[in-house]
């Protein structure tokens, strides 16, 4: 027997559905601030991404030669591929650009909880406004959007400009590695490698940064900034709005990518593995040909929101299972189609049981059995049979439908 490839999954029914219903809420949230969805192509030249992230990556993706002899890799994510069809087709439109997304990526990595080789992103680019309200617009819809899901996290808000100000001395090499600590929150690493080197007053700055819990606090470890203006009126706008957030300079998302402001957030029931959305402003639009657009952008991982959230109930609509003797079978059909075309999920059966039988399935899958015997064939009519309650009545097909639209969902 075949199974799935690793790393992937099989979603059934109730589990698409719950699927679909926070999807929903979090594209009906992004509409709401303006956002319009985009598409991308599900595969892209292996370059777009190496331009952006280095050679390393291809080991992390699914890399391959068309016939054509064309580098491809299947998306490792969406945001290059983004800023690629801005420069492509998008650059004389107004600006700001509110774009949003939800689509498939994969990586070729070990799959774990909540990590998987395709999984889902649903992501947000603001592209062409270079300030701190844009800034703040990123970090508030990111908010929304997470809370729409209903998910429980924690929010952090940071900015790079301290940190690239404290390392800015040290060669390109080191800065990597001392983000690399910081990212993964390994203080001890960090104190060990630059006790090493001899350089306390680094450390000594970059740990008291780290604890930092307002822009104050963080201007009197590193002096006054040209971002310090930019800082002070992104968080000034969060207060102002009642965001809950954590103030986090300690944010270490990659500098040579992330330019200026950064955030976070984690779901706390999810264990190690509990960042669950990561964002900030950022340039791409020069690396592939267009101008140097300033863009913030998020991006939150689906699947292990999915994850937090667990099993929960759904609310269906209501269905209808028609059953019929052999007489009414053609009926049957007629009957389906006004219950249909009044929005009404409706089944057939289509295995040519008995009554009996077609009472015993529908009673599993449905709400409402409408019955068609010998009977209700002479007299035009129907019987509708309330499966949960076991009341039933024979009435007209037109109030059989408004009976079910009146009760509405179970």
């Amino acid at each position: 027997m075949l199974q799935k490839p690793r790393g992937t999954r099989d979603f059934l029914p109730e589990e698409m559905e719950r699927r679909r219903l926070i999807e929903g809420r979090m594209r009906s949230t992004a509409r709401a601030w303006g956002y319009r969805e985009v598409c991308t192509p599900i595969f892209e030249h292996l370059e777009l991404f190496t331009m952006k992230s280095g050679e390393g990556i291809i080991q992390e993706m699914y890399v391959f030669e068309d016939k054509g002899g064309r580098e491809l890799t299947l998306r490792p994510e969406i945001t290059a591929a983004v800023l690629r069809m801005y420069v492509n087709e998008a650059k004389v439109l107004p600006k700001p650009l509110r774009w949003c997304y939800f689509a498939d990526c994969f990586r070729y990595e070990r799959p774990q909880k909540g990590r998987y080789r395709q999984f889902w992103q649903f992501g947000v680019e603001l592209i062409g406004a270079d300030t701190a309200a844009a800034d703040a617009e990123a970090i508030m819809l990111s908010d929304a959007v997470l809370r729409a899901a209903g998910v429980r996290f924690d929010l952090h808000v940071g900015h790079l400009a301290p940190m690239k100000h404290l390392v800015r001395d040290l060669p390109a090499e080191e800065q990597r590695a001392i983000m690399a600590f910081l990212d993964k929150h390994n203080i001890a690493g960090l104190e060990e490698r630059l006790t090493e080197k001899g350089q306390h007053d680094l450390l000594e700055s970059l740990v008291a940064l780290t604890s930092c819990r307002t822009p104050a606090e963080v201007f009197a470890v590193t002096g006054d900034l040209p971002e310090r203006a930019r800082i002070e009126e992104t968080f000034a706008i969060l207060d102002a709005q009642h965001i809950a957030y954590t103030p986090d300079f300690g944010i270490a998302r990659g500098l040579d990518y992330y330019t200026g402001m950064v955030f976070e957030a984690f779901a706390p029931n999810l264990g190690a593995e509990n960042q669950i959305l990561g964002g900030g402003t950022y340039r791409l639009a020069h690396l592939f040909g267009g101008d140097d657009a300033a863009s913030c952008g998020f991006a939150i991982g689906f699947d292990r929101v999915m994850v937090s959230l667990g099993e929960f109930p759904v609310e269906h609509e209501p269905v209808v299972g028609v059953v019929c003797t052999p007489e009414a079978r053609i009926r049957a059909f007629e009957v389906a189609a006004a219950f249909r075309d009044a929005g009404i999920r409706t089944e057939v059966d289509l295995m040519q049981r008995g009554l009996g039988a077609q009472l015993s399935h529908v009673a599993k899958v449905a709400d409402y059995a409408v019955v068609l015997g010998k009977r209700e064939a002479e007299s035009g009519t129907v019987t509708l049979k309330n499966l949960h309650s076991g009341e039933q009545q024979e009435m007209t097909l037109a109030d059989a439908v408004s009976e079910v639209n009146r009760l509405g969902h179970r």
